[in-house]
C-alpha cells in the first residue's frame, strides 16, 4: 500500500512557524499533537485550529534541554496518537552573543536545546516509525545558518550546521526502512522569534534578499507538508533552503557591504 500519513508531532507549535506547520499537516488531513515550551495557550490556540480542520490534537510541554527526559514526551504523544507518521522538529533557540563574550553555560544551554535534543526527539519518534514497519517522514527545520554562518551565532550556528548533518546522516541509515529524512532552512521569517509578530512580510523591505521581503510562516509550512506526503517519497538527505534567494547573494552581498557594521550583533 502507498504510503498514506496519518498521524504527525511538530514541536513548538505553539506559535511561528511551528503553530503554521501543524494547521497545514491538519488541512492535510493528519491528526496533529504539538508542544510548547513557555506559551501553553498559544498551543491550545493552535490546536482549535487543527480542530477546526475536522483533525484531531493534542499537546504536551517540551523542553529540548531536559536530556534525555525529552524523548519520554515524544514516546507518550505517539501513544496518544496511535503511533507517528511524521515527525517535524522545530523547537530552537538562540542567544546572539559573539563568541568572545559567550559563556560556556549559555553555549550548552544553546547546544542541548538545538541539537542534543533534537536527537533524542528524533531518535524516540524514528524508533517508532521502523518499530511500526511502515514507512515515516522525518523533517527538521534549521535555518540559512545550516550551511553559512552569522556573526553573533557560534552556539547557534554550530548546532543548526550539527542538525543538518544528523539528518543527512539518518536519511542513509533509515532509507532500508522507507523513512525519509530532510531539513528545511528558513531564511528571516515574520514570526515573533524575529520580532515580527503579527507584521505582513510583504510589507517589509529588505534589500539583501532577492525577493525584497522576510518570509511568511506559512511559506515554510507549504514545503514542510509536502516533504511530510506521499509525493516527496523519493526525497531524502536533503535541505531545502526557504529563504526568497538569501543564500544566493554570497559574494553579491559582500562585494556590496560599504561599512564594517557587519561586524557587530
Amino acid at each position: 500500500m502507498p504510503f498514506e500519513p496519518r498521524r504527525a508531532i511538530v514541536t513548538a507549535g505553539d506559535s511561528g512557524i511551528g503553530r503554521a506547520v501543524a494547521v497545514a499537516l491538519a488541512d492535510a488531513g493528519l491528526d496533529v499533537a504539538l508542544t510548547w515550551h513557555t506559551d501553553q495557550e498559544g498551543a491550545e490556540r493552535t490546536a482549535e485550529e487543527v480542530r477546526g480542520l475536522g483533525r484531531r490534537a493534542v499537546t504536551a510541554h517540551l523542553d529540548t534541554a531536559d536530556l534525555p527526559g525529552c524523548g519520554d514526551v515524544i514516546d507518550r504523544l505517539a501513544d496518544e496518537l496511535g503511533g507517528v507518521d511524521v515527525f517535524v522538529n522545530n523547537a530552537g533557540t538562540g542567544d546572539g552573543k559573539p563568541f568572545l563574550e559567550l559563556d560556556y553555560e549559555t553555549w550548552r544551554q544553546t547546544v542541548a536545546t538545538d541539537l542534543d535534543g533534537a536527537f533524542v526527539c528524533i531518535q524516540r519518534a524514528a524508533r517508532r516509525m521502523v518499530a511500526a514497519g511502515s514507512e515515516g517522514r522525518i523533517i527538521a527545520i534549521t535555518s540559512v545558518h545550516e550551511t553559512q554562518p552569522r556573526v553573533g551565532s557560534s552556539a547557534y550556528d554550530a548546532s543548526k550546521h550539527g542538525l543538518g548533518g544528523l539528518i543527512k546522516t539518518i536519511a542513509l541509515e533509515l532509507g532500508q526502512y522507507g523513512i525519509t529524512a530532510n531539513s528545511v532552512a528558513p531564511g528571516e521569517i515574520a514570526t515573533p522569534m524575529t520580532g515580527q509578530t503579527d507584521v505582513d512580510p510583504h510589507q517589509v523591505h529588505r534589500p539583501g534578499v532577492p525577493l525584497g521581503r522576510p518570509g511568511d510562516a506559512r511559506e515554510i509550512a507549504a514545503v514542510v507538508a509536502f516533504l511530510a506526503s506521499p509525493a516527496s517519497s523519493y526525497v531524502t538527505g536533503a535541505s531545502w533552503a526557504v529563504d526568497g534567494g538569501m543564500l544566493q547573494m554570497g559574494p553579491q552581498a559582500g562585494s556590496h557591504i560599504t561599512s564594517d557594521e557587519w561586524r557587530q550583533v
